[in-house]
Order: C-alpha cells, then sequence, then structure tokens
C-alpha cells in the first residue's frame, strides 16, 4: 500500500508557506524585526495551526540561524543585505518547517539563487531509500557552482508529530556513510549558502528555549511559575522568551529565564553566526518521502520552481 502523507501534515505546510508569502515583502529596510516576527506568528495561527512549531527566526547577514526578537527588541533591518526567514506550524503536533532568503536591495543575487536550487535540487533527489548523503551532496554540488559553500555545519532533519528534531540529519554536504530516507518519513531539507569558511560558531544569547519536561529541580516560586506556563504552552516544542512576558504577571521573565538555563531545566538555542563572518542564505521546505518522490508539503503560490 502506497503511504500518503498525514492532512494535518499538509495543512501545516500549507499553513506555513502563507505566512511566509505574507510577512516576505514586508520586510524592508528600517522595519522592526520584532514587527515581522509577530505578523508571522499571528499569521500562523489566524490560518488555522494548532500551534506555533517554534519561534518565528529572522537571521540577518552573517547570523546563520536562531535569532528571534526579544521582548522590546528595537532591532531593524539594514540597508542592504541577506535576511533568512524561518518559521513552521503545527496541526495536532504535525509540523512544517519552510525557510526563505530576501536579498534587500539586489546585491546578493547569487546567494538567493544558489541556496533556492541547492534545495529543488536536494529535492528532486529524494525517493525512497535514497542516502542522506547523496541528498547532501546535490546540495553542495548546486552552491558550489555560483562560487560559494554550503555550510556544513548545519543540516536539515527529520520530522516526526510533537518533535522538531526527530534523529536523522539532511547533511549540507556530500558524505559516504549516512541513513537513507525512508518511505513515508518527513523531513525538513534546508540548504545554507556563504562566501565564508562554512563552519558555525555560537554567539553568548539565547532567545530560543526548549523545555526539559522531567526536570524536577527544586526553584524559587516564581521561577517554578514561569516553568510550568513554558510546560503548559509549549510542551516539548521550542518557544520564545517574548512569549512569556505577558502571560507571567509582575514577574521578572527574564532572571527566571536565566535561573531555568542555570538549573538545566530549559536548553537555550544560542544564535548562530558563519565562522568568519560570511554572508548566508537559506532556503527550506518540509517534504514527505512518497513511492515516486518528495512530496512538498510547504509550497508558496508565489515560487520559483
Amino acid at each position: 500500500m502506497d503511504p500518503k502523507p498525514h492532512p494535518d501534515f499538509m495543512k501545516a505546510g500549507k499553513i506555513a508557506a502563507r505566512a511566509l508569502s505574507f510577512v516576505a515583502p514586508k520586510v524592508r529596510p528600517g522595519v522592526k524585526v520584532l514587527k515581522i516576527c509577530q505578523l508571522a506568528e499571528k499569521k500562523i495561527l489566524e490560518s488555522g495551526a494548532t500551534g506555533i512549531a517554534f519561534p518565528c527566526n529572522i537571521s540577518i547577514n552573517d547570523e546563520a540561524a536562531h535569532y528571534t526578537s526579544p521582548h522590546g527588541d528595537t532591532k531593524i533591518f539594514p540597508d542592504k543585505g541577506l535576511v533568512k526567514i524561518d518559521l513552521g506550524a503545527h496541526v495536532n503536533g504535525h509540523i512544517s518547517d519552510t525557510a526563505l532568503t530576501v536579498d534587500l536591495d539586489g546585491s546578493f543575487e547569487k546567494f538567493v539563487e544558489a541556496a533556492r536550487e541547492a534545495l529543488e535540487s536536494a529535492i528532486e533527489t529524494v525517493t525512497p531509500d535514497v542516502s542522506l548523503g547523496a541528498v547532501g551532496k546535490a546540495i553542495e554540488r548546486t552552491i558550489k557552482h555560483y562560487g560559494l559553500k554550503p555550510v556544513h555545519q548545519l543540516s536539515g532533519h527529520q520530522l516526526k508529530p510533537w518533535n522538531l528534531h526527530a534523529g536523522k540529519n539532511v547533511p549540507n554536504v556530500g558524505m559516504k556513510l549516512t541513513a537513507n530516507m525512508r518511505l513515508g518519513e518527513t523531513f525538513a531539507i534546508e540548504p545554507f549558502a556563504t562566501d565564508g569558511n562554512g563552519t558555525i560558531k555560537s554567539g553568548p544569547i539565547a532567545y530560543i528555549f526548549s523545555n526539559d519536561m522531567k526536570s524536577t529541580k527544586k526553584l524559587d516560586k516564581n521561577t517554578i511559575r514561569v516553568r510550568n506556563i513554558a510546560r503548559q504552552r509549549f510542551g516539548s516544542l521550542p518557544w520564545a522568551g517574548r512569549w512569556l512576558h505577558s502571560k507571567s504577571g509582575n514577574i521578572d521573565v527574564a532572571a527566571a529565564i536565566k535561573n531555568l538555563q542555570r538549573a538545566g531545566v530549559i536548553h537555550g538555542y544560542a544564535v548562530l553566526y558563519e565562522g568568519k563572518n560570511g554572508m548566508v542564505s537559506q532556503f527550506e521546505h518540509s517534504i514527505f518521502v512518497g513511492s515516486s518522490g518528495a512530496i512538498v508539503s510547504t509550497r508558496r503560490d508565489d515560487e520559483q520552481v
């Protein structure tokens, strides 16, 4: 019997695609990053999602991933550069994850095309039992064709219900010894292209977190309250610190988050930068491995294929 993608997986993909199409044209010099994060997340919820799969990531220039606006963020988009918008929805736990890159002034077209074409090359490679390394090879070959390098220290990932990073990774370079994609599995494929060296370094600050649902560490009452709110609202999925500020009364949320991190009750995802401060572009789709190839859940009505 030929397996089909779960309807909720496809619905989550369509919701994320529409949200991405909605916010991308609003990314312009001088606009606040926080405004775009909030617009994207609001659009996801208004479009019928059960919830947001992870905070809207908006990473600029050499920021490769994991920047989302903190509470009260005043950061604005620069006059020129590359803006990666990475977002996702979930419908009853079935997750979508998709991204595109906006070139603010048209100076970095080859970066945009390299990552976009690499994603399409990877999708064309998908068949049941294809090695993940073969998918990575297609990505690497395409990006190098543009005179750029893949960010080899970042990868795509398997998707499972309620689990954004579910075991298998999809490399952005060719590898010989890897697992395979199996019929019926779901993945997020996300090539990153750079003029740096393709490595990643962690910044000092995290704005995105996830819960250790099993932790029973002893904490002060305010920290426990913030922990409980985070667990009740987000469960095992990643969340943004700013999401808690309107839900925690007069508690110092920033201090509580620091306490939770120190105690290992939550995990922080630091902002990631290209290793040599190179410019970075990214495109991403969520796919289902069907009997005749990839079924893409996050296709946008306005995208070039």
